[in-house]
């Protein structure tokens, strides 16, 4: 565990050195050499230097994070792993206007976030200033290297709850035997959907259940992989139709049921 705990933190180390180099290089390049057109420069910054850049914030944030996690008891280590995942989940939510534009492939808005020198729209609720410079950087390049970078997080802190719920699963590897093989067929958002909706109801466990908890139980019930369930939530929240989709379709074929039976 102490070993395991000290290769990731000397790999954070190692990341953070080679990625820093390699976005001098970058920077020298692009300096040198400019860009020859507009469209150059936002393929630039909106794609190519995020790649890079996003590295350097999940090493940056890894270290920060592990360097702090606790040593012991498989309970506080969970604990203390997922407040984690909600804490950068809450960049998600507070820039989900952005999120939701760069998730969707948006390019109408490139110009003012992605050109240098263009003046900002609103401030971002988190950055990585420190790192950056005028000649170098854009409004909204280092938001995109943010949730790149925050994607990474979320997915190896899921990997490691995974890891330590695991090793308690021996006295509960008989709990789905002899369950019927029922699998989950829909899109995976809707499930997503679903389990928030019956969370938020407060009927399971009194309300104390959590997402993540949840989010098991189905993937286990339905056999199926959900990814990246905060995210898919967070694209919820972002509809700019009905956000309750799947529910309101729920209801509808429900109600068609109840029809047929009356006639």
């Amino acid at each position: 565990m102490e070993a395991c705990h000290e290769h990731i933190l000397l790999k954070a180390e190692k990341g953070i050195a080679q990625t820093e180099k390699s976005i001098k290089r970058l920077r020298i390049r692009v300096l040198e050499k400019g860009f020859f057109s507009k469209a150059e420069e936002i393929l630039f910054f909106k794609h190519i230097k995020p790649k890079f850049f996003s590295k350097l914030i999940y090493y940056v944030k890894l270290y920060h994070i592990e360097s702090k996690r606790p040593r012991s008891g498989t309970k506080y280590q969970i604990k203390y792993l997922n407040h984690q995942i909600h804490k950068l989940q809450i960049y998600f939510n507070e820039n989900l206007e952005f999120y939701y534009y760069y998730r969707r492939g948006a390019t109408t808005l490139d110009e003012q976030y992605f050109i240098r020198g263009k003046s900002n729209l609103r401030t971002p609720t988190q950055s990585f200033h420190f790192f950056v410079d005028h000649e170098f950087s854009t409004f909204q390049d280092s938001a995109v290297s943010t949730i790149i970078a925050f994607d990474m997080l979320i997915d190896y802190l899921q990997q490691e709850i995974e890891k330590l719920e695991n090793q308690g699963k021996k006295t509960k590897s008989g709990l789905f035997k002899n369950t019927p093989n029922v699998i989950w067929t829909g899109n995976k958002t809707e499930l997503v959907e679903l389990i928030y909706a019956l969370q938020s109801s407060g009927n399971i466990n009194s309300g104390a259940a959590d997402i993540k908890e949840m989010a098991i139980l189905f993937e286990q019930i339905f056999h199926v992989d959900l990814g990246n369930y905060y995210h898919k939530f967070a694209e919820i929240r972002a509809r700019k139709t009905s956000r309750t989709k799947f529910l309101d379709r729920l209801q509808e074929v429900l109600n068609q049921r109840f029809d047929q039976l009356e006639e």
